[in-house]
C-alpha cells in the first residue's frame, strides 16, 4: 500500500492544523504499518449498519410486544436515520475540538450503548437506543470519507471499496443471524439486537492505538495552516449539492428496503422466516456493487455510465416488487442489492473523487450525510404512513420508482468530471 505524500499527511482531515513535531513522528511510524489502520477502518465500518439491519427483520415482534401501529413501527427505523442526519451536523465541530480518531473511537462506544438501550423494557427506550445509535452511526458515517482521504490519498477509491464493502457485510451478517439469533435465545428478540453491542466494542478496542497516537497530532503545539479551498463554503457549490441530492436519493431508496422489504414479502404471503432469508440475501449481494462500482469510479474521468447502472437496477428491482413481489422475491432482491451497493459505493465514491484535498472531502462528506439523511429519516415514516392510508404497498412503491429516476437525472450532473 503505498504511502501518503507528507503534505497530506500533516495537515488533518477535518481542521486547518498541522501536528506537533511528535505527532509526525508517530504518524509516520502507524501509517509505515497500515494494517493497524485497515483493522481499525474495516471493524468500524462493519458497525455502520448492523444496528440497523438487526432490526428489520424482527420489526413485527417488536411491534406486537410494545402494540406499535405501521405508522409508529416505522419510526423504529426512521428515529435512528433522522439522527443520522442530525448527527451529522455536529461530526465536524466535535472532530475539530477532539480529532477524528478520539471521536471515532466514541462513537463506536457510544453505538455500543445506543444498542443495550434499545432493548430496555419500554417503548421510550426502543426510541431513545435508536437515537443514541444514529447519532454514533453519524459521526463513523460522515468522518470515514475525510480519514481516508487524508491516509490513503493515492487509493482513495480502493479504501472506499474496502469500507463499504465492510459495512455492507455488517449488515449482512445482522439481517442474516437476526432471527436464528432469536431462536437460539429462546425467542428473545432483546437477545438478539443486544448481541451487536459486542461488535461495537471491539470496534472500540481497535481505535485505541489511533486514539493514542493522534494526541500527538492536536496537542498545543499545533498551529492553524491555510487549507487548499478552506475559504470557500460547500453549501454555497453547486456540484457540492448534486453530490448530496445523489447521496440522499440513494438513501431513500435503501433505508426504506430496510425498514420495509421483509414486511412487504410477508404481506404477500411469505414466512417471517424465508422474508428474513431474502433480505438478507439483498443485503449480501450488495456486496458486488459496494466493492465494485468505487474501484471503476477511480478509473473513469466520469462516473455518469455508473450511475445509470445503480439507478437501473434498483429501479427494476422496485418495479418488480410491484408487479409480482412474492413469485420472484429473490430476482428483485438480487436487483435492488447489486444496486442498492453499488449506489451508496458510488456516492461515497463520488464524495472523495468531486473533492479536491481532505478538507473539502471531510465538508463535503458533512454536508452531504447530513442533509442525505436527513432526507432519508423521511423514507420509512412515509412509506409507513402511505400503507396504513392505502391498505397496501402500491402508492409506496410508485413513490419509490419515482425517487429513482429523480436519482438518476441528479447523479448524471454529479458524476461529471470536475472537483470542489
Amino acid at each position: 500500500m503505498t504511502r501518503p505524500d507528507t503534505d497530506h499527511l500533516l495537515v488533518d482531515a477535518e481542521i486547518d492544523l498541522r501536528p506537533t513535531p511528535a505527532g509526525v513522528a508517530a504518524r509516520r511510524a502507524l501509517l509505515a504499518h497500515p494494517v493497524v489502520l485497515l483493522v481499525g477502518v474495516v471493524l468500524a465500518s462493519l458497525n455502520m449498519r448492523a444496528a440497523l439491519a438487526s432490526m428489520s427483520p424482527l420489526v413485527s415482534e417488536v411491534s406486537a410486544h410494545f402494540g406499535l401501529s405501521s405508522t409508529a413501527s416505522s419510526l423504529v427505523t426512521s428515529v435512528p436515520v433522522l439522527f443520522l442526519g442530525l448527527g451529522g451536523l455536529i461530526a465536524p465541530g466535535l472532530a475539530r475540538r477532539f480529532g477524528t480518531e478520539l471521536v471515532l473511537f466514541c462513537a463506536l462506544v457510544l453505538l455500543g450503548i445506543g444498542i443495550l438501550v434499545r432493548v430496555l423494557p419500554s417503548a421510550g427506550a426502543l426510541y431513545g437506543g435508536g437515537l443514541l445509535a444514529g447519532t454514533a452511526i453519524a459521526l463513523l458515517n460522515v468522518l470515514m470519507p475525510g480519514l481516508i482521504k487524508r491516509d490513503f490519498p493515492d487509493r482513495a477509491a480502493s479504501m472506499t471499496s474496502v469500507y463499504t464493502g465492510a459495512m455492507i457485510t455488517g449488515a449482512t451478517l445482522a439481517a442474516a443471524t437476526s432471527v436464528p439469533l432469536e431462536k437460539a435465545f429462546g425467542g428473545s428478540w432483546q437477545a438478539s439486537l443486544a448481541t451487536w453491542s459486542l461488535l461495537a466494542g471491539v470496534a472500540a478496542l481497535a481505535w485505541l492505538p489511533q486514539v493514542i497516537i493522534a494526541r500527538g497530532r492536536t496537542g498545543r503545539e499545533s498551529r492553524a495552516v491555510a487549507a487548499p479551498g478552506s475559504g470557500s463554503s460547500v453549501w454555497r457549490n453547486a456540484l457540492a449539492w448534486q453530490v448530496t441530492g445523489f447521496m440522499a436519493l440513494q438513501s431513500l431508496w435503501t433505508y426504506v428496503l430496510i425498514a420495509w422489504l421483509p414486511t412487504i414479502l410477508t404481506d404477500h404471503g411469505m414466512s417471517r422466516s424465508t422474508a428474513g432469508a431474502v433480505f438478507a440475501f439483498n443485503t449480501l449481494v450488495q456486496l458486488a456493487g459496494a466493492f465494485g462500482v468505487p474501484l471503476l469510479a477511480g478509473r473513469m474521468s466520469s462516473q455518469r455510465l455508473l450511475v445509470v447502472l445503480v439507478t437501473g437496477l434498483v429501479g427494476a428491482g422496485y418495479a418488480g416488487l410491484l408487479a409480482a413481489p412474492a413469485a420472484y422475491a429473490w430476482l428483485w432482491a438480487a436487483l435492488l442489492g447489486v444496486g442498492q451497493g453499488g449506489g451508496i459505493g458510488l456516492a461515497l465514491a463520488l464524495i472523495v473523487l468531486r473533492a479536491g484535498d481532505a478538507h473539502t472531502a471531510a465538508r463535503l462528506s458533512g454536508m452531504s450525510q447530513t442533509v442525505g439523511y436527513l432526507v432519508a429519516a423521511a423514507g420509512p415514516f412515509a412509506a409507513g404512513a402511505l400503507y396504513q392510508a392505502t391498505g397496501n404497498w402500491t402508492a409506496p412503491l410508485v413513490v419509490m420508482l419515482g425517487v429513482c429516476l429523480t436519482a438518476l437525472l441528479v447523479g448524471l450532473a454529479a458524476a461529471r468530471r470536475r472537483t470542489i
